[in-house]
């Protein structure tokens, strides 16, 4: 049977003949989206367009790990239905489902990013929320398969010195320790606020490498993602700033497992890959250009720390096998449909990528309300979740097709769409 429905138009869709405005952005070329640029003309956002599905989900049943390749998936968190998850209060995590979708991407083969910015750091998971995150979500990874997120964001908004900067890292610090995890430490917007140098950054990361028992993960998160990190590593231009990582890991390289990169530019990653040491890891974290980065280019090639592989986790695990029996031809073919739509969750405005991965976790299942600790549901408008579902269907991503049209079609009603 033919599964359809009505979904609302993206981007002016039915005037274009049909093509999807992330297909256009992906083929033009073109990076996140400019969320100012250009007026809508009246009613376009309100046209419906009949919609035939068209994917078959991409993968079934259980993966091993990777064999070629590291690839870590950065869970979201699943919202309490019954709590108060309003902006700016602190969160109600439903732990049942929180940790049935990592057990998910566990029996895929990947390896768990726990607490990092899928899961809404810094913008409705809290310091008390994230501690008990980490200290169940560690208790249930299988053979140490979990990295977990090292930050300061317990401290107020405001400005601090370095040295209280350093005790908040240190305090995240310590609960990664106590659980065994592998810390990642987090670009952190108080350190960016705080240093004026590249010399602060440095005096604040050689101080935590020097404590850590296991080689972490460094994580260099571009502005597009937050503006409050722009200039990171004290340097406005990205070559500078690799100067300053290649420094640091050069002096720390026994400390440094690797370091995961969200710059949305493929170019500036391999270019620091290539400075790395040999027995240091580039994490890509471009959720645009993964495939390629992933796959590389018979020099060097990245592993994964990827918020986008909790949204295209059974694609991923694919693509990964594939890679592992040398198949580079059906790994392509796997990865390539998934790029549209992972261009379209992460388009600006970026930090709302987020509502993305949790509407396809309820789409697919995973959870049983499309709701997120911050009232974070809203991040997305109706248009962008229909293209959304478009794309993820396209991708062979909604693994009960049934069940995403059946739950898509309840949202349309909630907004007053008959479909």
């Amino acid at each position: 049977m033919t599964l359809a429905l009505k979904l609302p138009a993206f981007d002016g869709e039915e005037q274009s003949g049909g093509e999807s405005g992330a297909a256009r952005s992906a083929s033009a070329g073109g990076g996140a989206r400019d969320a100012g640029s250009g007026a809508q003309e009246p009613g376009a956002g309100r046209l419906l367009v009949e919609y035939r599905l068209t994917g078959e989900p991409v993968a079934h049943g259980n993966y091993s790990p990777s064999t070629s390749r590291l690839a870590f998936a950065a869970a979201h968190v699943v919202a309490d239905p019954l709590g108060d998850n309003a902006p700016g209060a602190p969160a109600v995590v439903d732990w049942e489902h929180t940790l049935e979708f990592r057990r998910h991407l566990w029996s895929l083969g990947l390896s768990v990013a726990e607490a990092m910015d899928t899961a809404q750091r810094g913008m409705g998971l809290d310091w008390v929320a994230t501690q008990e995150l980490i200290r169940r979500s560690a208790a249930e990874a299988p053979d140490g398969r979990i990295a977990v997120g090292v930050g300061t964001d317990q401290l107020p908004p405001g400005s601090h010195s370095l040295e209280t900067v350093i005790a908040a890292y240190e305090e995240q610090l310590a609960v990664a320790e106590d659980v065994g995890a592998q810390p990642i430490l987090m670009a952190s917007r108080a350190l960016c606020a705080a240093a004026s140098s590249p010399d602060d950054y440095r005096k604040v990361y050689d101080r935590l490498l020097a404590q850590s028992t296991k080689p972490v993960i460094l994580h260099w998160l571009g502005s597009m993602f937050d503006p409050a990190l722009d200039g990171y590593w004290g340097a406005a231009d990205v070559g500078a700033a690799a100067d300053v990582v290649v420094d640091l890991i050069a002096e720390n390289s026994a400390k440094v497992d690797g370091i995961k990169v969200s710059l949305l530019d493929a170019a500036k990653e391999v270019a620091l890959r290539n400075r790395l040491p040999e027995a240091v890891r580039l994490y890509t974290g471009d959720d645009f250009n993964y495939p390629e980065l992933i796959r590389g280019d018979g020099h060097r090639h990245s592993d994964a720390l990827l918020g986008i592989f909790a949204a295209i986790a059974p694609a991923a695990a694919a693509a990964l096998k594939a890679l592992d029996n040398g198949d580079l031809t059906r790994y392509d073919e796997i990865f390539a449909p998934t790029v549209p739509l992972a261009r379209h969750i992460f388009s600006a405005p970026t930090p709302y990528y987020k509502t993305g991965i949790a509407f396809l976790a309820w789409l697919n299942g995973h959870q049983p309300g499309f709701g997120m600790v911050g009232g974070l549901q809203t991040g997305r408008s109706l248009p962008h979740l229909a293209e959304t579902f478009r794309l993820a269907d396209q991708a062979g991503v909604l693994t009960q097709p049934d069940l995403a049209v059946d739950r898509f079609r309840q949202l349309l009603a909630v907004h007053g769409v008959d479909a």
